[in-house]
């Protein structure tokens, strides 16, 4: 037996290297960029994000081959939809103002590897975005010049015809991701001022587009004559709903900025509400208004908004809409340049990933290696790569990301309090670790109950005080059996325990809620595999696939009403998440349901892509881990403290050496505690 549990103690260690937890400083706010960002930065951010192309061309393709006019209703449900999301990112980038978003919040409640895999495919997801965005928007500037553009670089410069890239290189989209690049570098307040500049021209077109759309609007383009209001009916409303929902995809880049916010707890989720609220309202209503302008089914997909006003006579407003068609794509490109090298930066920063991508310019407080060298390749992808075949690429990392964060909500919220041993998510980790000491009579004592009992010593101002009076001491007893009373995080709520404290009482805190969670995801994962292959490519009976429904359906449902019957964390200054944990997971099943829709083809690229990041973690992150070099140094020294018969506390050193020594310690001779720990 003992054979077989040394022999599986490198596999254990090696588990527990790649699920290790970041730990964050004492002060949270400590950084080396520059936070200057408020709330309205914030928000125009978000809104860049996500108001782009998709607001003059998703609009109308979804209400010309999905939809109908009841794209607005499928706007409405994605946007609610994507407040689950918006929610869980609101929440984290409230509580951990670090830059990296949604790798940042895996790698502070989940583990590293975790964290490295979504980092990873959240770099590509940006780098196609920003490619895909740069392509449409050469491809509607060519188009208000008639393709001349095109013209002009097929017959002077060259014309490919090989398969999966583009016919020819795209030099205008190219070019403008590297101008942008290069202004980016400048630092955020330069960033920030260029994104409220095209967001400014953006909006001002949105509102002219409902103003003027109004005055136009015809209600028999609702009619049953024209095919009614749903046409396609709830099918065609719900695949809609699908597409639209990546409309809303760029909202994460509040989150990603919150460690350049000024008051990052106030500003991140007031941002998050108020850019996700602008953003649904253009949606619903820019929709509305070009449906009630020209009839559903004669809509140009490529460019709906500005040919509408074209076909009603108004050339001159066509012109406008292409404007702000151009700005917004503007702004969607300086959202990903903008998050793109921060998230590279954090996982350099981390030691997960190249070292020089790290550096931040002194005079610019921002990584500006990080953001030349990939904007230089975000421009090598459009240059090469055309439209189609960039966006068969996207979303699947952006949804896999909403997924793992959506699950690191409930993980934070219910795992117990970590002040010190291993990581804990978002909590203080020290230098020493704790080892076994001895009482007064000379038995050995549990570390536990000696760090439980420095920590009740330990006043707020972090000082160290001598309990000698029995009134001092008797004041301690009572403020421990108070602690007690109050249930620790992912212990079983006290309302539950006639009913369940036999089965799951003894189970440790937050294990039971780890292992629902794994369960939450697994079942989700079954659910939904059910429903998008069950009736099609497995060919499941009836009854079989009646029957599998249910079950994953209880064992979800199970698995969210464990999770909920323990006890949370209590509630902190900054903003949280409603309704944890039904929130997100419910969050976790809509986004694993899109990722399941997706094309097989974007699998593929998927699996290469995190292959060749497993090369990259396994050949340098993991042996570059800052949190393996602490762990490294915590084991050369570690220190304890002990309760003297006297009631005075000293500090025990002992120092860690190879099996066949002996430990040598060393104790102070003089009764007093060290000033400071």
């Amino acid at each position: 037996m003992a054979s077989c549990v040394s022999g599986c103690s490198p596999l254990v260690r090696f588990c527990q290297k790649l699920n290790r937890l970041k730990t964050l400083e004492e002060d949270v706010m400590a950084t080396s960029l520059k936070r200057c960002l408020s709330t309205v930065d914030l928000a125009l951010l978000g809104v860049g994000g996500m108001v782009g192309s998709g607001l003059y061309v998703l609009t109308g393709t979804v209400a010309k081959d999905t939809a109908g006019p009841a794209v607005v209703v499928s706007f409405i449900i994605a946007g609610v939809a994507s407040l689950m999301a918006a929610l869980c990112y609101a929440e984290f980038g409230a509580r951990v103002p670090k830059t990296g978003s949604a790798y940042m919040f895996t790698y502070v409640s989940v583990g590293e590897i975790w964290a490295f895999l979504i980092g990873w495919n959240v770099i590509l997801e940006y780098m196609i975005g920003g490619a895909a965005v740069a392509r449409a928007w050469s491809g509607y500037l060519d188009s208000i010049f008639n393709h001349r553009i095109q013209n002009f670089t097929e017959s002077h410069v060259m014309r490919w015809d090989v398969p999966f890239i583009a016919h020819y290189p795209d030099l205008l989209a190219a070019g403008i991701l590297l101008v942008a690049s290069f202004f980016i570098s400048f630092g955020v307040r330069v960033s920030s001022w260029l994104n409220h500049i095209f967001s400014a021209v953006s909006m001002a077109v949105i509102v002219f587009i409902l103003v003027f759309g109004f005055v136009l609007a015809d209600p028999a383009n609702w009619s049953t004559r024209e095919g009614g209001f749903a046409p396609f009916g709830l099918s065609g409303i719900l695949a809609g709903t699908a597409t639209c929902f990546y409309a809303f995809v760029g909202f994460d880049v509040i989150a990603a900025s919150s460690e350049e916010a000024s008051n990052p707890q106030k500003a991140v989720p007031a941002a998050t509400a108020i850019s996700l609220g602008l953003a649904a309202t253009a949606y619903v209503l820019v929709s509305t208004v070009l449906t009630l302008m020209v009839p559903w089914h004669t809509l140009d997909p490529n460019s709906a908004l500005s040919d509408a006003f074209f076909r009603r006579g108004y050339s001159w407003a066509g012109f406008i809409v292409a404007v702000g068609s151009i700005c917004a794509m503007n702004t969607v490109l300086l959202s990903n340049l903008f998050s793109l090298p921060r998230i590279v930066y954090a996982m350099a920063e981390d030691g997960l990933f190249f070292s020089v991508f790290s550096r931040v310019n002194p005079v610019t407080k921002v990584p500006v290696i990080a953001i030349l060298v990939f904007g230089s390749l975000m421009s090598i992808l459009a240059l090469i790569f055309d439209l189609e075949a960039l966006v068969q690429f996207l979303s699947i990392g952006t949804l896999l990301a909403y997924t793992f964060v959506a699950a690191s909500i409930i993980v934070l919220r219910f795992q117990p309090d970590k002040s010190s041993g291993s990581s804990g998510g978002g909590g203080i980790k020290t230098d020493a670790s704790s080892t076994s000491s001895v009482n007064q009579s000379g038995q050995p004592v549990d570390p536990s109950v000696v760090t439980n009992e420095t920590q009740t010593l330990a006043l707020d101002g972090g000082e160290l005080k001598e309990y000698e009076s029995f009134s001092d001491k008797l004041q301690l007893v009572e403020r421990q059996k108070s602690v007690k009373e109050r249930r620790a995080p992912g212990t079983l709520k006290g309302r539950w325990e006639p009913y369940l404290g036999r089965i799951l009482g003894g189970c440790e805190p937050g294990e039971v809620v780890a292992f629902s969670v794994l369960a939450l995801m697994v079942s989700g994962v079954s659910l939904c595999a059910v429903l998008v292959f069950g009736n099609n490519q497995l060919n499941l009976p009836v009854w079989s696939f009646t029957l599998l429904l249910v079950i994953f359906s209880l064992v979800f449902l199970l698995s969210l009403a464990l999770i909920w019957v323990h006890e949370q964390q209590p509630n902190h200054k900054t903003f949280q998440v409603p309704l944890v944990p039904f929130v997100p997971g419910f969050s976790i099943l809509l986004n694993v349901f899109l990722m399941l829709k997706l094309s097989p083809l974007t699998w593929v690229r998927f699996a290469v892509w995190v292959a060749a990041g497993l090369l990259v973690y396994f050949g340098y992150g993991i042996w570059h881990s800052k949190e393996g070099l602490r762990e490294q140094q915590g084991q050369e020294v570690a220190a304890r403290y002990v309760v003297l018969p006297s009631g005075s506390l000293v500090e025990t050193v002992q120092n860690i050496q190879p099996e066949g020594h002996t430990l040598s310690t060393h104790s102070p001779t003089h009764d007093n505690p060290p000033a400071s720990r």
